[in-house]
């Protein structure tokens, strides 16, 4: 007999960061002095990016939340942590558990089954093997919600994997660094500069979760023949290339118009922190150019064998890819019009952010914002 519990979590988060450090890929061998340079290194880089992410955005906190970095002069904008694959697992299983929190409890009081526990145990599995999947691609990522929305969040910067792509791709380490920590300086600042953002963002992240839990759970509870005809067509659409991701296979047209808005709010997040962290130059990151065309390079999967780009599509990430692209489309789009100031406006109020329609016509957000 399988139990239930009032109050359950949907994924048993605790297993799933068990699930996910145990199976995430080890990282690049290097010694321990190696290992403490790429450490100090890399603190070094998150302090030295903040003043170059202030000016270069002409953006500022909105309260200071943190002392000055030290060293650096400038406010800090976040608390930095410098993880491996695990850490940055077990990081993002906190992060789900926070904005998932109390999203069962909504299907008994609509009248479901509370979630048993193989329910949240099955959870854990799909989420720790997808995560442990992600570990060894992410450089590093701001999390907003570290502090519930009372602090100034946390920097993860991924150091194995920095290490690696500093090696596959011969690049000079000093400013590899660097250019990663102005991405997600940038990120910080803009969470900083908006203190509204992070909430925004979890009201709709969790409508979504409710949506696509309800759908899973529906899923569930169906009969073998209609989960093996669901499961075939979103693999299918994977595969292809359509619809991001295997969740997105599981939405309503109402859920996947909610999913596009929120994309947009993420593509104009991403394409922002993509345009800052060239447009310091090459006075302060020497090699830019050649880092961006070795990167945009790797992103455009140059090399990948076709396992790669599948399982690239099965985890949504050339969905994220192109966030990025059309994000920056977008910022550009915007500043040749009316300027970085122009575009700043867009972190005053959340009537401001960009719909998915504005994110690919930047003219009809500067005729709606600025007249």
């Amino acid at each position: 007999m399988t139990s239930s519990v009032v109050g359950a979590p949907l994924v048993d988060w605790t297993a799933a960061a068990q699930i996910a450090a145990r199976v995430a890929p080890p990282g690049p061998t290097a010694s321990r002095d190696e290992r403490a340079e790429l450490v100090a290194g890399l603190r070094a880089a998150a302090a030295a990016a903040v003043p170059h992410v202030l000016r270069v955005t002409r953006m500022s906190p909105a309260a200071p939340a943190l002392p000055d970095a030290p060293g650096a002069g400038s406010p800090a904008l976040s608390q930095v942590f410098v993880v491996d694959r695990s850490r940055w697992t077990r990081a993002n299983t906190e992060v789900m558990a926070s904005l998932t929190d109390g999203v069962a409890d909504s299907f008994t009081l609509a009248g479901d089954k509370p979630v048993s526990a193989t329910t949240a145990l099955v959870g854990a599995a799909q989420v720790g093997t997808v995560l442990a999947a992600l570990s060894s691609r992410v450089l590093g990522q701001f999390d907003p919600y570290s502090g519930q929305g009372r602090g100034p969040g946390r920097l993860l910067l991924v150091a194995p994997n920095v290490l690696r792509l500093e090696r596959d791709l011969d690049l000079v380490p000093a400013d590899f660094r660097l250019w990663v920590c102005l991405h997600e300086q940038t990120h910080a600042l803009q969470f900083a500069a908006a203190p509204w953002l992070a909430q925004h963002l979890r009201s709709a992240a969790r409508d979504l979760f409710e949506g696509l839990a309800g759908s899973s759970r529906q899923l569930a509870e169906a009969p073998l023949r209609a989960k093996l005809s669901t499961a075939g067509r979103v693999v299918l659409q994977a595969v292809r290339g359509h619809d991001g991701a295997v969740a997105h296979g599981l939405l309503t047209a109402g859920q996947k118009a909610a999913l596009e808005e929120v994309s947009a709010v993420m593509a104009l997040l991403e394409g922002h922190a993509d345009v800052m962290m060239d447009a310091v130059g090459r006075a302060t990151v020497p090699t830019v150019r050649r880092i961006r065309a070795q990167f945009e390079a790797r992103r455009d999967g140059q090399g990948a064998g076709t396992l790669d780009t599948v399982l690239r599509r099965f985890l949504g990430m050339d969905a994220k890819l192109a966030q990025y692209r059309d994000g920056a489309a977008f910022v550009r789009g915007v500043e040749k019009q009316v300027g970085r100031d122009g575009l700043n406006a867009v972190w005053s109020t959340p009537a401001h952010l960009p719909s998915a329609r504005e994110i690919a016509d930047p003219g009809a957000w500067v005729r709606r914002v600025h007249g």
